[in-house]
């Protein structure tokens, strides 16, 4: 049992490994004067309703060095989650989303003019858990007592979950957009219809007028 248990708990782990590293994102964030326009650099993803969402960002640098770097995350619905200003090294911020939309994680690095600045850029790490990935399992298997390899089923069987719940949401989503394509496509063949009898029904009155004119013209 025990020859067992480990290659599947080398297995769960590997696994878990490679979902952290996956959702990982590195990259430089070059600064900008204070009256430069320079668009934010945003990083989008998509989250369901009440879902957990744990954003960490680590930032090169620190608080003084010539640039300032700022944080802005929110929907596309206009709800925000935070705005965090002069970050440098590790910020973390936690939220619960309230709607089923895509958020923004968005960076700006702002040369603040205090010092010169040799190479003006702060190299970031993002990483964005989301659900089952957000939750503290090490918190979770001291509370509940659970031995490793359960921490590690029970984290894999709620992302599974987590992906039949975004299956079925993309399911409904596709049910309705068929729905709306098929009353718009209903709409449309009964207003073509509708315009084509009105212009045949326009047609016959023109050649009805125009004979009485004619007629009482005594053209014909």
């Amino acid at each position: 049992m025990a020859y067992l248990r480990s290659p599947l708990r080398q297995l769960c782990s590997a696994l878990l490994f490679f979902v952290a590293f996956a959702s990982a994102l590195k990259f430089d964030l070059a600064a900008r004067g204070q009256h430069e326009s320079k668009p934010w650099r945003c990083i989008r993803n998509f989250v369901g309703r009440d879902t957990l969402v744990v954003v960490t960002a680590t930032v090169s640098g620190y608080r003084g060095d010539g640039m300032v770097v700022n944080m802005h995350i929110y929907d596309a619905v206009g709800n925000e989650y935070g705005k965090p200003k002069d970050v440098a090294g590790e910020q973390r911020t936690v939220f619960t989303s309230l709607a089923d939309a895509a958020f923004d994680v968005c960076f700006e690095n702002i040369l603040s003019g205090s010092k010169y600045v040799d190479n003006p850029n702060r190299h970031v790490e993002l990483d964005i858990d989301i659900g089952a990935d957000a939750k503290d399992w090490s918190a979770i298997q001291a509370t509940e007592k659970l031995k490793p390899v359960e921490a590690d089923l029970r984290r894999i069987e709620e992302m599974v979950a987590e992906v039949v719940g975004e299956m079925d949401y993309l399911r409904t989503r596709e049910q309705k957009l068929r729905d709306t394509n098929e009353s718009t496509n209903t709409r449309v063949k009964w207003f073509g219809w509708g315009t084509t009898f009105l212009l045949i029904g326009l047609w016959g009155w023109q050649i009805m007028y125009l004979r009485a004119y004619f007629r009482s013209k005594h053209l014909i």
